[in-house]
C-alpha cells in the first residue's frame, strides 16, 4: 500500500525545500484500470492494473525542471527533488514560469457537487465480461455480421496537488464503458463500424445489447461504398465527428499558439468566428461530465466562462506561463501530467444546440456528403488550411443514397466554421457536447 496522496505531495515539498528549491509544486496520481475483451466468441484479454505516479517541479528563481516517478520510497523522494533541483541549475530562464501568488489559489470547493465519483463498489471481471459478451451477441444477431470485437471497461484515477505557495487540493473520478467493432463482408469487401458508451455511474450505462446493435447496424449500412465525385459541396459532420471541428477552434485559440504566434485566429480577438447565434462555453463545474474539475492544475478555481459569444471570439485559453508571457490574467485553464509543466487545455465544452434535427439538415443539403469517420488529417496551425480523409454517405435530392469512402475534405477553418449550422443533437452526457454540423465551401476530392 502507499501512502495517502496528500502525504505524498507534502513529503516531496519538503525533499524540494531541502534541496534547495526556492518553490515547488508537486502531484501525486493514484490509478485502477480493469478491461475485458471479447473477439470472435473468446475472451482475447483481461487486464488490471493498479499503480501510484508522484511528479514534482521545482522552481529556483526563473529556473524550473520537472521530475517523475513510480516509487514513492522516501529515499526515491529524496534523490528525486535533488535531481529536479539539479536539473533547474542548468535550465534555461523562463521570466514567465513560476507559481501562482497565494492570493489567487482556491481556498475552497465542493468536489461532492461535481459527482465525479460512482459510489458504487468496483465492478468484477466477470461484470465486465457479461458486458462485452452481451455487446457482442447483440451485434452478431444481426444477419450479415461476420465478426465482432467487444470491449468493457472500469477505471477510477485520484489526483492531489499540492504547492509551497499554500495550496493542497485533490479529487477523483471514476469511468465505465462499453464498446463493440462489427465487421461485415469479407477480404476486399470488408466493411466495419463500431459504438460505444462511456458514464461516471455505472447505473447510468445504457444497455450493452444497444451497443453492440448499434455498432451492427453502422456496419451494415456501409457495403458498396465508394468513392464520390470530386468537387465542392456541402458537407454535414454526423455527431460522432463534429467535435472535431470545434476541437480546432479550441486549438488555436490555446494560449500557447497564440504566444507563439502559431494559430490562425491569432489576430480574430473580438471578431466573429462562428455565425451569429452560437457560442462556444466552457463549464469545468458541470456535473458528472468527464472533464469537470473544481480547481486547475495551478490550484486555481474554475469557473464557466464564454469562449465564443455570439459568434464573437472572447479570449484566449491560459495558464499562468501564458497569460504572463501575454500579459493577460489565467483562465485557470492548466493542466498537466507527473512529468511536465502545466499548459493550457481546456474542460467541458457546449456549442449552442440548433433547432432543427440531423434529418432536416440532411434534407436541407440537398446534395452533399454526410461524414461519419475522419481518417488522418493535415492541418495548418496557423493557416487554417484544413484536409482530412473520410467516409460516411453520398446525400442526393435531400435523402441518402449510397456509402462512400476514399474521400479527402478540403477546406479553410476560418471559413469553415463561420458557415456552420448546427443540428439538435448532442448527446448530453458527454463532456464536449457539441451536434451534427452542416458546413458550407468544402471540396471534395474523390473518384
Amino acid at each position: 500500500m502507499h501512502a495517502p496522496l496528500d502525504t505524498l505531495t507534502e513529503a516531496l515539498l519538503t525533499a524540494a525545500r531541502r534541496a534547495g528549491a526556492d518553490a515547488a509544486d508537486a502531484m501525486a496520481v493514484a490509478g485502477t484500470a480493469l478491461s475485458i475483451d471479447i473477439r470472435q466468441g473468446r475472451l482475447e484479454q483481461a487486464e488490471r492494473s493498479e499503480g501510484v505516479e508522484i511528479g514534482l517541479r521545482v522552481l529556483l528563481g526563473r529556473r524550473q525542471a520537472c521530475v517523475s516517478a513510480s516509487d514513492t520510497a522516501a529515499a526515491t523522494i529524496a534523490a528525486l527533488a535533488e535531481r529536479a533541483v539539479a536539473m533547474a541549475r542548468e535550465a534555461p530562464e523562463d521570466p514567465f514560469a513560476g507559481l501562482a501568488d497565494p492570493g489567487q489559489i482556491a481556498r475552497s470547493w465542493n468536489v461532492e457537487a461535481l459527482e465525479l465519483v460512482d459510489p458504487a463498489a468496483e465492478p468484477e471481471a466477470a461484470m465486465l465480461e457479461s458486458d462485452a459478451r452481451a455487446a457482442e451477441a447483440a451485434a452478431l444477431a444481426r444477419s450479415g455480421i461476420t465478426q465482432v470485437e467487444a470491449s468493457a471497461s472500469y477505471s477510477r484515477r485520484a489526483v492531489h496537488i499540492a504547492a509551497t505557495n499554500g495550496f493542497a487540493g485533490g479529487y477523483a473520478r471514476s469511468s465505465r464503458s462499453v464498446s463493440a467493432v462489427a465487421f461485415t463482408g469479407e477480404g476486399t469487401a470488408m466493411e466495419r463500424d463500431w459504438a460505444g458508451e462511456q458514464r461516471i455511474f455505472q447505473a447510468d450505462l445504457p444497455d450493452p445489447a444497444t451497443v453492440g446493435a448499434l455498432a451492427a447496424d453502422r456496419a451494415l449500412a456501409r457495403p458498396g461504398a465508394r468513392k464520390p465525385r470530386t468537387g465542392p459541396c456541402p458537407v454535414l459532420y454526423d455527431e460522432r465527428v463534429a467535435a472535431g471541428l470545434i476541437g480546432h477552434l479550441l486549438s488555436a485559440v490555446n494560449g500557447q499558439a497564440v504566444a507563439r504566434g502559431a494559430s490562425w485566429l491569432r489576430d480574430a480577438l473580438g471578431q466573429q468566428v462562428l455565425p451569429r447565434g452560437l457560442s462556444v462555453i466552457e463549464d469545468p463545474l458541470r456535473p458528472r461530465a468527464a472533464q469537470s474539475r473544481p480547481f486547475d492544475a495551478e490550484g486555481l478555481a474554475t469557473a464557466r466562462r464564454l469562449v465564443i459569444d455570439d459568434g464573437i471570439l472572447t479570449g484566449w485559453t491560459l495558464d499562468l506561463a501564458t497569460a504572463r508571457k501575454l500579459g493577460l490574467a489565467s483562465t485557470a485553464n492548466a493542466s498537466r501530467g507527473t512529468s511536465a509543466p502545466p499548459s493550457p487545455g481546456t474542460s467541458n465544452i457546449d456549442l449552442t444546440q440548433g433547432t432543427a434535427s440531423r434529418d432536416d439538415l440532411i434534407r436541407d443539403m440537398g446534395t452533399g456528403l454526410l461524414v461519419t469517420a475522419l481518417l488522418g488529417s493535415s492541418i495548418n496551425a496557423t493557416t487554417g488550411d484544413y484536409s482530412r480523409g473520410a467516409s460516411g454517405f453520398w446525400v442526393e435530392n435531400g435523402q441518402i443514397a449510397y456509402p462512400v469512402n476514399e474521400v479527402t475534405i478540403a477546406g479553410n477553418l476560418r471559413q469553415m466554421l463561420r458557415t456552420i449550422v448546427p443540428a439538435d443533437d448532442a448527446r448530453p452526457h458527454l463532456s464536449t457536447r457539441v451536434p451534427s454540423l452542416l458546413v458550407e465551401g468544402l471540396t471534395l476530392a474523390g473518384a
